[in-house]
């Protein structure tokens, strides 16, 4: 996952910041000035600003499944510091074109939270996991197309003296589509909200009051 420049983290704000333009991810035949293109879709991911729960920094990006890439990591932390949800996005640019992308830009997110008992038994969880992400980029307007991907169900026992829960259930989305344009903003928002559905948290704006 070309380096990026050290940036302090930012909550509730991805960094304004574009990547450095001597550090692409390129071959060593290819000229290290950053395509238009690419350069346009990284402006839109680094301005958005996303819910305060959620931390959202720059990563390393991968080096050798595109000729561009860029990545984003993020994460939601309960206020008692227990990992709700993580995941990855990154954005993948071929200015050639991919086949199997049937576009220039493609997305590849990551996405993993622990959820509870009664849902993790679900045997549905897998269609409404995925049914999550094709719905938050459809109620974001993102444009996209060629989506696909897995989502794998995960039941974990804990015997003898190992802390925490004896049994914890999590899922892990693995996800790429390629987006239609350059506005990418709309795609990570997106993929917050699916993070922050796997972490059960409520609608951006709405309180839980707790009883009593």
């Amino acid at each position: 996952m070309s380096t990026v420049s050290p940036l302090e983290p930012v909550i509730g704000q991805v960094t304004t910041v574009p990547p450095p333009e001597d550090t692409p991810t390129v071959t060593a035949d290819e000229p290290a000035v950053q395509p238009e293109v690419f350069r346009a879709a990284v402006t839109s991911l680094t301005a958005v600003t996303v819910r305060a729960e959620v931390r959202v920094e720059p990563l390393r990006p991968p080096q050798r499944l595109a000729p561009w890439s860029y990545a984003l990591s993020a994460e939601i932390i309960s206020p008692d510091g227990i990992d709700l949800a993580s995941g990855r996005l990154v954005l993948l640019h071929d200015p050639d074109g991919h086949e199997a992308w049937d576009g220039v830009l493609r997305l590849v997110a990551y996405a993993s939270a622990e959820l509870d008992d009664q849902m993790g038994v679900d045997p549905m969880l897998p269609s409404v996991g995925w049914s999550w992400l094709t719905s938050a980029l459809d109620e974001r307007d993102a444009a996209y197309r060629a989506a696909g991907g897995t989502v794998t169900q995960t039941t974990s026992t804990r015997f003898g003296d190992l802390a925490g829960p004896s049994t914890t259930v999590s899922m892990e989305m693995r996800a790429s589509w390629t987006a239609d344009d350059t506005e990418l903003s709309r795609h990570l928002l997106a993929f917050v909200d699916l993070l922050c559905i796997a972490a059960g948290l409520p609608p951006e704006g709405v309180t839980i009051l707790s009883p009593g």
